[in-house]
């Protein structure tokens, strides 16, 4: 988290190796020095409409990053398991037009998933979207976290939202931005939306990390 501007798309995109770094710094992923996009990290955008190719059905857009990698029967495999993952099985043949905001959203999430990544990078991928179909798409993330166990990196500029995602909520702040609080979050999983965003822990973080950004008031 941070304030707009403090460069936390450009860290991610850094870790995704689409950015360069600069030339003091030091990115390293598994052990070795990044030099280009890693294997075994994807990247979910914010903007869910851009990202999806409007010719192709759900299933061509999900299997796009695994072409020319895998035979044929793995990337079928691949994408129905993803598909599944998201609760998109039944749509598989639709096109993107054809789907609501935060179905769109669910198709590049398993797009992303297809690879079986180790790392996720989401840059407020849900912020877009309203506030029920969000809070749906987050409680299917945590439920992908829990299935996969897949570490997962998310910016966004909604603290509860941070809160109730997260184990631990890292805060930016300064030029060049640096890390400047690092607060737990210590609500048991699984989590639900109302029981977690009403219990001490959950209010007790929300708190830490709004005084963090904002300063006491």
């Amino acid at each position: 988290m941070g304030r707009s501007g403090v460069g936390k798309t450009t860290l991610l995109r850094v870790l995704a190796g689409l950015h360069e770094a600069s030339s003091d710094s030091v990115i390293r992923f598994d052990g070795a020095d990044l030099s280009g996009p890693p294997v075994g990290v994807s990247l979910v955008f914010q903007d869910y409409t851009s990202s999806l190719l409007p010719w192709r059905t759900v299933a061509k857009n999900v299997e796009l990053p695994l072409e020319g990698r895998l035979p044929t029967a793995e990337r079928r495999s691949r994408v129905a398991e993803a598909l599944e993952l998201v609760g998109l099985a039944d749509r598989a043949d639709a096109q993107p037009f054809e789907l609501s905001g935060g179905m769109q959203q669910r198709v590049q999430l398993a797009r992303a998933l297809a690879s079986r990544p180790v790392a996720l990078l989401m840059d407020e991928p849900f912020g877009a979207l309203d506030a029920l179909t969000k809070a749906d798409l987050e409680d299917q993330l945590l439920e992908i976290f829990a299935a996969t166990g897949t570490t997962v990196i998310f910016v966004t500029h909604d603290i509860e939202e941070a809160v109730y995602l997260s184990d631990r909520v890292l805060v930016l702040d300064g030029t060049p931005a640096q890390i400047v609080a690092e607060i737990p979050v210590s609500s048991p999983r699984p989590r639900t939306q109302m029981l977690t965003r009403e219990s001490t822990d959950f209010l007790t973080a929300r708190h830490r990390v709004h005084e963090v950004i904002f300063g006491k008031q």
